[in-house]
């Protein structure tokens, strides 16, 4: 059974692993319903997309019709202007038949100049807030990528108050001093505000070096199930976190396997041994 917890401020009870839609941005329809099956196996009701991740949105479509109510459904926008977000978020509504979204995101804000833009006069933040005025979403929030991710999250929150951030969090990253530091400066905040904090790349093995891509995911992603249990429990051992899964429908139900018998951490020996045998390196340098 994967552990449910409350999803920040919004009052949704979500398991703790949360679908990364971006692994339906390539696929049929028929792979796309086989996928929702194992979701309904193992009882995940959070899914998270995005306007850009492919065909994504349209494979979701056909699912909302019978089981919208099972899900808490998330997307983002990588738009940085009021018309072009708002556009953005219409499109999406219609590509997922739904009538309404439970959470907009402002998607990878972490240039600072399209940061300036998004947030400022005639910015994205505006047709979200919009949206909301309107009932087309629910609740707001803001994501990234990147080393300085944490940083940009910090100043986001300090203009306006998101109900959720989303960014990098694994076992790599968590041995650079810098990120570390920034990482749990954000998450002090997130809780004391209520925010939900989501967390991408938990199963990343490396970058892509010059071995031929047979995944969907545009990292090297762990394949061996002891460790993708590793570096799943590693991650739901940060209480309060949530992990959203990998972009790739092959490994999915390794990912929720692994959730499933979540106990408690892993020795730290045990994730440095790992560290080295599965020849895991940064993906943000």
């Amino acid at each position: 059974m994967i552990q449910t917890h409350l999803f920040g401020r919004t009052e949704h009870l979500s398991k703790r692993t949360i679908f990364g839609a971006a692994a339906l941005g390539e696929v049929t329809q028929a792979q796309a319903d086989a996928t929702l099956e194992t979701l309904l196996e193992y009882g995940v009701n959070h899914i998270d997309t995005a306007a850009s991740y492919g065909h994504a949105e349209e494979r979701i479509g056909p699912w909302m019709e019978n089981h919208r109510a099972d899900f808490f459904l998330a997307t983002k926008t990588g738009d940085r202007t009021y018309q072009a977000a708002k556009d953005s978020i219409h499109r999406s509504l219609e590509r997922m038949r739904v009538s309404q979204i439970d959470l907009i995101q402002l998607h990878c804000l972490i240039d600072p100049t399209e940061w300036e833009t998004a947030m400022g006069d005639g910015g994205a933040l505006e047709a979200l807030i919009e949206a909301r005025e309107q009932g087309l979403v629910r609740f707001l929030g803001v994501t990234g990528h990147g080393l300085g991710v944490a940083q940009m999250h910090l100043k986001s929150l300090q203009r306006f108050d998101f109900d959720t951030v989303l960014l990098p969090w694994n076992y790599t990253m968590s041995q650079d001093a810098q990120y570390v530091a920034d990482f749990q400066q954000l998450e002090a905040l997130c809780l004391s505000r209520n925010v939900a904090m989501q967390t991408i790349k938990a199963v990343l093995r490396r970058p892509w070096g010059d071995e031929q891509r047979n995944r969907a995911t545009w990292y090297q992603p762990l394949e061996e199930q002891e460790d993708i249990d590793r570096a799943v429990h590693w991650l739901l051992s940060h209480e309060g976190l949530f992990l959203n899964t990998v972009g790739d429908i092959g490994i999915l139900p390794k990912v929720l396997d692994a959730a499933s018998r979540f106990e408690q951490g892993v020795d730290a020996a045990d994730m440095s041994a790992m560290l080295e045998n599965s020849q895991m390196a940064p993906l943000f340098v």
